[in-house]
């Protein structure tokens, strides 16, 4: 596979070479026939002796820099546009190669986040339909089997919401509500799904009045959660935090004690369908649209969004909100 993906870039290398050793070529012929003219005018000046020889000299002399001139400064701009465009052809075969890798590890990883939870959600259908079981052991499967539709919902939610970012056809309606409270509502939620298994702690400003889109608002939380989720080892600790900061700024904050992100990839974390590592070794869920989807929407209520490195370890996003938006009751 790898052999055949580099291919192209391949014979766009050979092709590279090609065009070297003929513009080569091209300027070893113009150098060479401008030397032979100025030695055929030369000898044309001692075959007819009908000026002065100084006076023909540099005449040919001055002619034969004007050509050089312009062989240096046609070859340099030709140089010039040949090296910037083999440059961008370049970028643009290894930008493609990425997103079609990325592509393929989207394809598999949604395979995997599709058949996971539909396959457990048949287990523990076939469960209670071939057993009599108590009713706390009912409400368990059930429960069980409801977290892996909520799981399928957010999964497809999050498919739907990058196509319609894609296409530009994504709206948001802000409305002045209880950020403090929303936040708190949405941690309540993943504290007993998504983060059950990790010590979460949560510390908001409260009554804090801001103008946002609740649905998105969700989007953000919980897609920063979950992957925090994620990346963070169980039983270890998840932190959710609304503070001010002295910029007159409020500060969302998601930090995890996982790994972390190398700096160098940390500008990369929000790009679709990017996930460090490759999809056939990593044993971590996702289909690489949270953090693209979080920026978006970040970016649409024109908040900032920036990803740290958390103090102890792991990673901290943060977004920024800017306090003029702020209201108290």
């Amino acid at each position: 596979m790898t052999g055949r993906r580099n291919r192209p870039l391949f014979f766009f290398y050979l092709l590279v070479c090609y065009v070297l050793l003929q513009f080569g070529w091209w300027t070893y012929l113009l150098v060479r026939n401008n030397r032979e003219k100025a030695t055929l005018q030369r000898e044309l000046v001692l075959l007819q002796k009908t000026q002065d020889m100084q006076v023909a000299e540099l005449s040919i002399k001055n002619q034969e820099r004007k050509q050089w001139m312009m062989i240096a400064g046609e070859g340099a701009v030709f140089l010039m546009l040949l090296v910037i465009g083999i440059v961008q052809t370049r970028n643009s075969f290894r930008r493609e190669a990425e997103l079609a890798e990325r592509q393929k590890n989207f394809l598999l990883s949604v395979t995997h986040e599709l058949k996971s939870p539909l396959a457990s959600a048949r287990l523990q259908h076939e469960t209670l339909m071939r057993h009599t079981l108590s009713r706390e052991k009912q409400i368990e499967i059930l429960h069980d089997a409801t977290e892996d539709i909520d799981r399928l919902h957010s999964l497809v939610d999050n498919i739907l919401l990058a196509a319609r970012i894609d296409n530009s056809t994504h709206l948001v309606h802000p409305e002045r509500q209880n950020i403090s409270q929303t936040i708190s509502e949405l941690a309540e939620k993943a504290r007993t799904t998504t983060l059950r298994a990790h010590h979460f702690s949560v510390q908001l400003i409260p009554e804090i009045f801001v103008s946002f889109d609740a649905i998105a608002l969700h989007s953000i939380v919980m897609n920063l959660l979950e992957n925090a989720a994620k990346y963070t080892p169980a039983a270890s600790r998840v932190d959710l935090t609304l503070q001010k900061n002295t910029n007159q700024q409020l500060v969302l904050a998601v930090a995890d004690c996982g790994l972390g992100i190398a700096p160098e990839e940390r500008g990369r974390v929000f790009e679709k369908f990017y996930r460090i590592g490759s999809e056939e070794t990593r044993s971590t869920k996702g289909t690489g649209l949270g953090l693209f989807i979080v920026r978006h929407l970040v970016e649409i209520h024109h908040w900032e969004i920036n990803v740290l490195g958390n103090t102890g370890g792991g990673t901290r996003f943060e977004i920024y909100i800017p306090l003029t938006q702020q209201k108290n009751d």
